[in-house]
C-alpha cells in the first residue's frame, strides 16, 4: 500500500570525521511527516536536530557521513545510497531543493548575500526552477514580499540586506523559502536572536502561510514554548536519538520520558494555579565522540537503573501517536502484568 506520508526517515545515522575521531551526531533516528502537518523537533544544542534536517536536504558539511538510513520524500527514495554516483545524487537534490523542499535558516544575515539586492535573491529560486520570465519572477517576488508583511515592497525590493532589520531579514528568508510553494518547509530555529514581539510575529506568519498553502513544516527549536503554539506533533531528541514523540497534547500533558519532563520543568506553565520554581536539568549532554552504550540521558537521569548504562531500550508504543524510549516503561509493564496475575490468582 502506498504511504500517505510526505516524508519518511528510517534509521538515520550521521557521523562527522574530526581530528579527535568520529562524532556520532545522529543515531538511528526515525520519524514521518504527513502532508500539511507541522512537526516540532526539540532538544538541547548538540542533540542532532539540525544535522538530521541537513542530511534530509543533502546539505551535510564535507566531513559529514550519512552512514545508514533511508529517506523517502514525496514517494521517492532520496537517500544517497539510492543513486549510482555522487553526481547523480547532487543533481537530483539540486532539482528539489528550493523547489519541492526549502529551508528557513537560523541566521538571516549569514544566509542573505550582502552584495546582492533583495530582488535578485528572491527571484533566484523562481528563475532556477520555473519557466517564468524575469518580469514574471519579479511580480512573484513582490507578491511574496506582501505575503510576508514587508511594507513598500516596490521600494524595498531594490534594497540590500543591511537596510533591513533582523525581523524583516527573517521575513525575506521566509519569502525565498516559499517562492516555489514547496511541499516541505524546514525552519531551523527561525526566531533565534529576535525579540519576543518579533518572534511571535514570525511564528504566526509561518503558521498562517503553511496552513494556507498546505505545506508540511518541520520546526527545529530548543524552545518548547515555540512548539506549544505552532506544532501538531513533537519529536524530543537527545544525544542524537529520539527520546519521545507524540502530539502536542501528549507531550505537554502526558510526558513519559524523564528528559521530556525535565525540559518541561525548565519552562513556565501559564496554566498552573500557583507559581512554580523552574528546575534545571543537572549535568551536561554526552560526548558523542564516545556516546554511551545505553540511554544517552543516563548520567543526568534521577531514575536511571543499571540497565540504562549498558543497553538502549526499544521504543514503547503508548498510543497510536505517542512513543517513548525508556526502560521505565518496561518496569511499569512488568509491574502491571504481575498485578494482573495476582488479581487472577485471587479470583
Amino acid at each position: 500500500m502506498e504511504s500517505t506520508n510526505l516524508l519518511e526517515v528510517s534509521n538515520l545515522c550521521v557521523d562527522f570525521e574530526t581530528d579527535q575521531g568520529l562524532v556520532h551526531d545522529v543515531r538511528d533516528v526515525s520519524f514521518s511527516l504527513k502532508p500539511g502537518e507541522i512537526l516540532g523537533i526539540v532538544g538541547e544544542s548538540g542533540s542532532g536536530k539540525s544535522v538530521t534536517m541537513y542530511a534530509i536536504m543533502g546539505l551535510l558539511a564535507a566531513n559529514g557521513i550519512l552512514r545508514e538510513g533511508r529517506i523517502t520524500f514525496d514517494g521517492d527514495d532520496i537517500s544517497r545510497s539510492a543513486f549510482p554516483t555522487e553526481k547523480a545524487y547532487i543533481q537530483h537534490m539540486n532539482q528539489i531543493r528550493g523547489n519541492k523542499m526549502a529551508m528557513i535558516f537560523q541566521d538571516p544575515m549569514t544566509f542573505l548575500n550582502p552584495l546582492q539586492t533583495i530582488e535578485r535573491q528572491i527571484m533566484e529560486p523562481i528563475l532556477n526552477h520555473t519557466s517564468m520570465s524575469r518580469e514574471e519572477a519579479r511580480t512573484r517576488a513582490l507578491e511574496l514580499m506582501v505575503q510576508v508583511g514587508i511594507p513598500s515592497p516596490e521600494k524595498r525590493i531594490r534594497q540590500y540586506p543591511h537596510q533591513f532589520s533582523g525581523g524583516m531579514r527573517q521575513r525575506i528568508i521566509i519569502a525565498i523559502a516559499l517562492a516555489n510553494n514547496p511541499k516541505l518547509l524546514i525552519a531551523d530555529e527561525p526566531t533565534t536572536a529576535l525579540d519576543v514581539t518579533i518572534q511571535a510575529q514570525i511564528l504566526e506568519l509561518i503558521r498562517d502561510l503553511t496552513r494556507r498553502s498546505g505545506t508540511s513544516t518541520v520546526m527545529i527549536t530548543h524552545d518548547l514554548g515555540v512548539v506549544a503554539c505552532l506544532c501538531d506533533r513533537i519529536l524530543i531528541m537527545y544525544g542524537g536519538k529520539v527520546m519521545e514523540a507524540g502530539t502536542d497534547r501528549e507531550i505537554f500533558y502526558s510526558p513519559n520520558h524523564p528528559y521530556t519532563r525535565g525540559l518541561l520543568s525548565c519552562i513556565n506553565n501559564p496554566e498552573a494555579e500557583e507559581e512554580q520554581d523552574l528546575i534545571p536539568i543537572p549535568g551536561s549532554p554526552p560526548d558523542l565522540l564516545k556516546p554511551p552504550r545505553g540511554c544517552p540521558f543516563v548520567d543526568r537521569c534521577e531514575q536511571a537503573m543499571k540497565i540504562c548504562k549498558v543497553r538502549m531500550p526499544d521504543s514503547t508504543v503508548l498510543s497510536d501517536t505517542h512513543i517513548s524510549t525508556c526502560w521505565l516503561n518496561e518496569v511499569r509493564r512488568r509491574a502491571e502484568s504481575d498485578e494482573a496475575g495476582k488479581g487472577g490468582d485471587r479470583a
